[in-house]
């Protein structure tokens, strides 16, 4: 048997390498959002003006969502190597966007609730003063967008590693013997790496939820921003005073929607839904064409962006060295961390493994 250092077989796992640009971006455009907040909040109440009032008050919601973001990415980054995590600080990520889609809900909330209201009072708007401000908010968001990317999607891409791990023989009553070992993929380890793909199902859809959110704000804001804009032109050229805040209440059912779908996909990845079923079968696929492998366990979730986690248990009649097992796996396939678990079963036939 070969000694190894403990060392030799820690997992790492540091999700702040390639998050490092989303912070720097995010931070750029936590104060341009709340420059123009101020602005477009002063303007709007002195004009009257509730398409600019709501663009402006739901940028301060933005501006407050968004330092969120920018503290997620400080956390994440000040406790990457935290024995308090134990598969580190990848999800804080998915936690502030998640809590950032709370925000853009009741952001929307309230934008149809006033704007409802509007509809009701019919308060007078100085078209002519609320309208440069509103082109310029539009103009501070367009830059924020490419401030934060195309789409606002963080990829990430490690490699796999199959390291010489221990194997543990445990002498049980039930004649069962079982084989422990660990894989683990890092992006810049400078470990020699397995050849793997980066396909869909290689690595899942690396979505950074934290930037993710960021950029619907500004979306958001942007959107706001647009039809406020179209009211405010309306308003001042035919008169259509209704228009101001009948754009309010379209503006809040479309971002109440992107709320839903930020929320709902944050969730997943915090409550360790799988993330590629796909992935799963091929995992379990690839191991099930050695000898006669059957895998009777497999648990396969997210624990950072673009980075999955696979503890998979397999039983067979002829086990081989976990090694070996792991080269099935990350030979092809990208994974954070891998932990392979192998149970002999020496009074069955290949058959009876196999059932």
């Amino acid at each position: 048997m070969v000694a190894h250092a403990p060392s030799e077989h820690a997992h790492h796992h540091d999700f702040t390498v390639g998050v490092k640009q989303g912070e720097r971006r995010t931070r750029w455009v936590v104060l341009l959002t709340a420059i123009m907040m101020v602005a477009e909040i002063v303007v709007g109440a002195t004009t009257g003006s509730m398409a600019l009032m709501a663009d402006g008050w739901h940028m301060a919601t933005h501006a407050g969502a968004l330092g969120l973001a920018l503290f997620a990415y400080w956390y994440a980054r000040t406790r990457a190597h935290s024995e308090l995590y134990t598969f580190g600080t990848g999800k804080v990520y998915a936690l502030a966007g998640f809590a950032s889609g709370l925000v853009l809900g009741v952001v929307a909330l309230w934008m149809m609730g006033e704007s409802i209201a509007r509809l009701v009072e019919h308060p007078a708007v100085a078209f002519g003063e609320a309208l440069p401000v509103a082109v310029l908010g539009l103009a501070v968001n367009v830059v924020t967008l490419l401030l934060l990317g195309v789409d606002g999607h963080g990829h990430e891409h490690g490699h796999g590693h199959g390291h010489d791990d221990h194997d543990h023989d445990h002498g049980e009553e039930d004649g069962h013997g079982h084989g422990h070992g660990h894989g683990h993929g890092h992006g810049e380890d400078g470990h020699g790496h397995d050849d793997h793909d980066h396909g869909e199902d290689g690595h899942g859809d690396g979505k950074d939820h934290n930037l993710r959110a960021a950029y619907l704000h500004v979306v958001a804001d942007a959107l706001t921003s647009v039809l406020a804009i179209a009211a405010l032109i309306a308003g001042r050229q035919w008169g259509w005073w209704f228009l101001d805040p009948v754009m309010g209440i379209v503006g809040g059912v479309l971002i109440s929607r992107w709320s839903v779908g930020l929320c709902r996909d944050a969730s997943r990845q915090l409550l360790d839904a799988v993330p590629s079923q796909a992935l799963a079968r091929r995992i379990a696929g690839r191991l099930e064409h050695v000898d006669d492998v059957r895998v009777a366990d497999l648990h396969l979730w997210e624990i950072g962006p673009g980075r999955q986690g696979c503890i998979v248990s397999l039983v067979t009649s002829a086990p081989r060295d976990t090694d070996y097992y792991r080269g099935v796996i990350l030979g092809e396939i990208q994974l954070a961390h891998l932990t392979v678990e192998v149970h002999r079963c020496q009074d069955c036939s290949p058959a009876q493994a196999s059932a």
